[in-house]
């Protein structure tokens, strides 16, 4: 069937697209100052994703859903977590660059495209899409969580300069 096999391939070539993309944003990221929107925005823009659960293909089981989300906040977030740290510099917030965090997105990557054509096997195409959705969003909210955490508790400690007239 040429329609699965496209679809499969876009999806495939997407994932691939998107995990290069965020470690690129990331890279780039660690050079501007972070603020709280900066922070929380990907889980605010993301949650829309959940509107693909209105289509009836897209759904699956309650005990799915859960247990993508656990995967995702307990295996996939912690790395995450482990290797985003701020500092500040001249009174502003940045997020500290780690040597770790590029191989921890690719090897993260790796593992969930090998866990996408395994689970692909046993359930449908869209179904291994929205349980991956999931996952993906499991492990993005405990990883900004604590990086807003984070933020406040260094911006807290961290002195603004103010600026000289002159």
């Amino acid at each position: 069937m040429p329609t699965t096999s496209y679809l499969h391939m876009i999806l495939l070539l997407g994932s691939l697209g998107a995990a290069l993309g965020v470690t690129f944003i990331r890279l780039r990221a660690a050079n501007k100052p972070v603020n709280v929107m900066k922070i929380i925005m990907p889980p605010l823009g993301m949650s829309t994703g959940f509107l693909m659960f209105l289509a009836p293909m897209m759904r699956i089981p309650v005990s799915w859903a859960l247990c993508a989300f656990l995967v995702g906040s307990v295996v996939f977030a912690y790395p995450l977590i482990r290797t985003s740290r701020f500092h500040s510099i001249n009174g502003h917030i940045y997020l500290r660059r780690s040597k770790a965090f590029v191989w921890i997105l690719l090897l993260l990557l790796v593992v969930r495209l090998s866990l996408h054509e395994y689970i692909e096997s046993y359930v449908t195409t869209f179904q291994t899409a929205a349980i991956f959705f999931i996952l993906a969003f499991g492990m993005l909210l405990p990883w900004r969580i604590s990086m807003y955490i984070q933020f406040r508790k260094l911006q807290a400690h961290t002195e603004i300069p103010i600026p000289k007239n002159g």
